[in-house]
């Protein structure tokens, strides 16, 4: 099944200029959806991944059900004030401005080994937002799982040195 066909091209969105990728037709698909999770939790099957950890707001699509595949716990990183304290938080910019994460401040420690999940790389500054709060609770980044990488924009050069995946590259 090529996953690429169940991704729709809308251009000028949100900007002009921009071609977002839409994945809906993809979480509507019960099929892709089901063969995308188990293309982005398989390489972790054997790193005794304590807790899949998805960012807001895609990274709750699939977090869930990779760590449900990989029978583990699913903790959020969220947007500001979305979680109740105490939270662990961290600034990063982005291309198109600046932005926020938090974490529930116990949410993993020092024993986890954690799957950072979302759904596309771009730039790589919120995966690097969000392994910067893996970091400050002590816990090990073991991977990080997208379900599309943007190729051109050379994210991957920004995140940890840890085994990655991502089921569809744009090139």
């Amino acid at each position: 099944m090529d996953l690429e066909d169940f991704v729709r091209d809308v251009a000028d969105f949100p900007s002009d200029g921009i071609v977002f990728k839409d994945i809906t037709p993809l979480l509507a698909n019960h099929h892709a959806l089901s063969h995308a999770v188990q293309l982005m939790a398989q390489p972790f099957e054997h790193l005794a991944v304590t807790a899949v950890l998805g960012i807001e707001a895609r990274g709750f699509l699939f977090g869930p059900a990779i760590a449900k595949q990989l029978q583990v716990g699913f903790v959020p990183i969220r947007k500001p004030g979305k979680l109740p304290p105490a939270t662990v938080a961290v600034d990063y910019s982005l291309e198109y401005g600046s932005d926020r994460l938090e974490m529930g401040s116990e949410a993993v420690g020092t024993s986890d080994r954690v799957l950072l999940v979302d759904d596309v790389l771009a730039t790589g500054g919120t995966l690097q937002a969000a392994a910067s709060l893996v970091e400050q609770s002590g816990a090990t980044i073991v991977g990080i799982s997208v379900l599309m990488e943007l190729v051109a924009l050379a994210g991957r050069k920004n995140l940890p040195d840890v085994a990655f995946t991502a089921p569809m590259k744009v090139h």
